[in-house]
């Protein structure tokens, strides 16, 4: 039987880096590149580090390592660490239009761990996050990105699959042994969305990430020694379409593979925020550009966005920095008083600011039936003089209509990296990844 799991072990399993259009190497090329810099800041927040201790402690004395840090600590737990610290800050890569899917925190924490342990290639590692993405963003449309609905947090449930591929693809799986670790993968899938109600305990966020990395290693590994997992995970009964989905379609796990490239899908966070965020965060940061006005100046400000943000993201208290990060009451109210471009201005700064937190209570948030796209917003500014301020905006800089340049993505990585001494060197040589003979010659810690 033709399960789509076996159609995806095929692809994967068979691609060759020399097969993948130039655009879709450097779509992989640049996801890397985000997910080192922006892991370089995530490992400095505490999160991060209680998951670099517990790596250390269980993983002590192996091939990989974590971002940032010196020493080197077994694969699995590497994969883990770096996993969390991409995603420690919400500054790491994801999908447009949204699939419930973050590449940058789950592909590349698995193709360097095990690419450090088996001393892979640039271009092996590449070939490994091509696959992995053209496998995990079809697996996240087919769920219509419905998991959440029902409390999901979704990239902790594709993000197994995505890192299986990777894992499996640099270990050389044949086909039968990729299927076999995607069908180990679905049995890992986990992550629940209680943080974003609970008002406490957000921390556990980062780590869905982690667990998905060290996940992929895990189910990887185990197809190598000849473990096995059902075919049928993606749409069989009780899989993962079945089971953790509120609508799906089974057809787009397998739709236009080899034909359509899912890597130019690829989209890249300029904010440290929820991507629900990013559209009125930009709005406000225009209308204020234009019209000058400041946080004292506004009487209400009005966000008609997705039913998503109104369930999801329109919380005008908050007392973490992921709460923050997952408001988008909050996020337009730094837009206002502080300096987006900073990514600390989305951390304990805001939260400790009376100004921020008064500005968010006056952020109401409401459903946009006609909105264009799940990200899109129209943002309704009143100031105090009686000037009413309108912007609809259903892009951002980043996403693969309006991607970043080179000089974008650098100036980020440099940004995020400001604290680590060989933050260019680094840079130039992901930039060459593509003809390094070793990524464990990387400077990564």
């Amino acid at each position: 039987m033709e399960t789509a799991a076996r159609t995806l072990a095929r692809f994967a399993s068979a691609l060759k880096l020399a097969d993948v259009p130039a655009i879709d190497v450097d779509r992989a090329t640049q996801c890397l590149i985000d997910a080192v810099g922006v892991a370089l800041l995530g490992s400095t927040f505490a999160w991060a580090q209680s998951a670099r201790r517990y790596a250390e402690h269980y993983g002590a004395h192996g091939t990989s390592r974590i971002i940032g840090s010196p020493g080197r600590v077994s694969a699995p737990m590497a994969a883990l660490a770096n996993g969390v610290a991409v995603h420690a800050f919400e500054l790491d890569s994801l999908r447009k239009p949204g699939a419930g899917v973050h590449p940058g925190a789950v592909l590349i924490p698995a193709a360097l761990a095990i690419g450090e342990e088996l001393h892979s290639s640039g271009s092996e590692v590449l070939a490994a996050i091509v696959a992995g993405c053209e496998v995990m963003f079809r697996i996240g449309m087919a769920s219509r990105h419905s998991s959440e609905s029902l409390g999901f947090h979704a990239p902790g449930l594709t993000g197994p699959f995505g890192a299986a591929i990777v894992a499996g693809r640099l270990l050389r799986l044949d086909s039968d042994r990729m299927c076999q670790a995607l069908g180990i993968a679905g049995s890992m899938c986990s992550g629940l969305l209680a943080f974003a109600k609970a008002g406490n305990g957000a921390m556990v966020k980062r780590l869905h990430l982690g667990r998905a990395a060290e996940s992929g290693v895990l189910a990887a590994r185990l197809a190598e020694s000849g473990f096995e997992g059902p075919d049928t995970i993606l749409d069989g009964a009780f899989g993962f379409l079945a089971t953790y989905c509120a609508e799906s379609d089974a057809a787009l796990l397998t739709a236009g593979l080899g034909e359509r490239w899912e890597t130019r899908s690829l989209c890249i966070k300029r904010y440290p925020c929820h991507v629900t965020a990013h559209t009125p965060v930009e709005s406000v940061r225009a209308l204020r550009d234009e019209h000058g006005f400041g946080a004292d100046d506004i009487a209400t400000i009005r966000v008609r966005a997705s039913a998503k943000v109104v369930s999801h993201h329109a919380a005008r208290e908050a007392h973490d920095v992921m709460a923050v990060q997952y408001s988008v009451p909050f996020c337009v109210a730094i837009a206002v008083a502080d300096d987006v471009d900073d990514p600390l201005a989305f951390g304990e700064r805001a939260l400790s600011n009376p100004q921020i937190a008064a500005l968010a209570r006056n952020v109401e948030c409401e459903a946009w039936p006609e909105a264009p796209n799940g990200w899109a917003s129209d943002v309704h500014i009143t100031l105090r003089d009686g000037r009413a301020l309108q912007r609809a905006n259903d892009d951002f800089l980043g996403t693969p209509t309006s991607p970043l340049s080179r000089g974008q993505l650098d100036a980020k990585f440099l940004r995020c990296a400001a604290a680590y001494p060989r933050a260019q060197s680094l840079l130039e040589q992901l930039h060459g990844i593509a003809t390094a003979m070793d990524v464990a010659a990387l400077p990564l810690g």
